[in-house]
């Protein structure tokens, strides 16, 4: 019988595949069994109540999905009172994915969230930072390190630091994240990008720019596994363009120890439950016992490592 399990930052999930922060709600449950999937990540909530982006918030694309949602909210209080309960109705442990403006922000919220009802969180430091004119914390190692830090003071829940796939040092900051406490990372969140009406010569979303994610970003979301991967010792899970369960295989043998499934879940919401299936049949297929045997397992010669990234 394959094992499916894997360990990720003091957690045991039942397998691998688990849902991409805002790709997900416990409505779901009218169309799948979430207690099947190896954890429950909630969309990302802030401390105090969020409108949102203006509209339109969605645009298709040829090989994924722009999206500028804006991190609607009601805040903290409301996230914890009304949305916890309606996941713990499932078995799997419970990811709370938090965003914040400012690193008081994130203290005051990781220490609200660091309930009995909620196992691991979720550090989005892949969004915009005021204090550092916008720019994402996850794009430099200095303000990962620095925000972690002070996140790991305040909570003593498992923390998965997610990344930007936005910023030319990912290895740096993995370790930087690393560094700052976290205990696994997530790599990455979605790919700055823009897209344009050529009739009306209006942006098509309604903050012109936004969030590329899809089948088209997982070349450059694999590489970044594979660099965060070889620089850090904690888990890494991959985020970014699966769409089934090769890509999966992929980001495991690329480095991650686990996934996050996100814009197929749009297209097909029973899309999880079919890669969990597929996955144990191709390990039965191939005589591997456990799933964790794929983590890491790109063979990759010893000269291949020293040549040029850009030749």
């Amino acid at each position: 019988m394959v094992d499916l399990s894997v360990q990720l930052g003091g957690l045991t999930l039942a397998n691998p595949i688990m849902p991409a922060s805002g790709t997900f709600s416990p409505d779901i449950a009218d169309v799948i069994d979430p207690n099947r999937l190896g954890a429950l990540v909630t969309k990302s909530t802030t401390l105090g109540f969020r409108a949102g982006n203006p509209t339109p918030r969605v645009s298709e694309t040829a090989d994924g999905m722009l999206n500028s949602i804006g991190l609607p909210s009601q805040g903290i209080d409301a996230f914890i009172g009304e949305v916890i309960p309606k996941y713990r109705r499932f078995t799997p442990p419970l990811v709370a994915s938090v965003s914040a403006d400012t690193p008081d922000e994130f203290v005051t919220i990781c220490e609200k969230v660091s309930i009995p009802a909620v196992d691991a969180i979720e550090v989005n430091i892949s969004c915009p930072n005021l204090e550092e004119g916008g720019r994402a914390y996850a794009m430099r190692a200095e303000s990962t390190l620095s925000v972690m830090r002070r996140v790991r003071a305040c909570s003593d829940k498992p923390l998965w630091a997610k990344l930007t796939p936005n910023t030319g040092e990912i290895a740096n900051v993995a370790r930087a994240a690393e560094e700052g406490g976290a205990d696994a990372l997530v790599v990455a969140n979605t790919v700055l990008a823009m897209a344009i009406d050529t009739e009306t010569r209006r942006p098509r979303l309604g903050n012109v720019m936004g969030g590329l994610s899809g089948p088209a970003i997982k070349p450059i979301v694999v590489g970044m596994v594979y660099q965060s991967a070889k620089a850090v010792g904690i888990p890494v899970i991959g985020c970014g363009g699966i769409m089934g369960t090769d890509d999966v295989v992929e980001y495991m043998l690329a480095g991650a120890a686990a996934v996050q499934v996100g814009t197929k879940t749009f297209l097909n919401p029973t899309a999880m439950l079919t890669i969990i299936e597929e996955l144990e049949a191709l390990c039965a297929a191939k005589g591997i016992n456990s799933v964790s045997e794929f983590t890491g397992a790109v063979v990759v010669e010893p000269e291949e490592e020293g040549l040029p990234l850009f030749a």
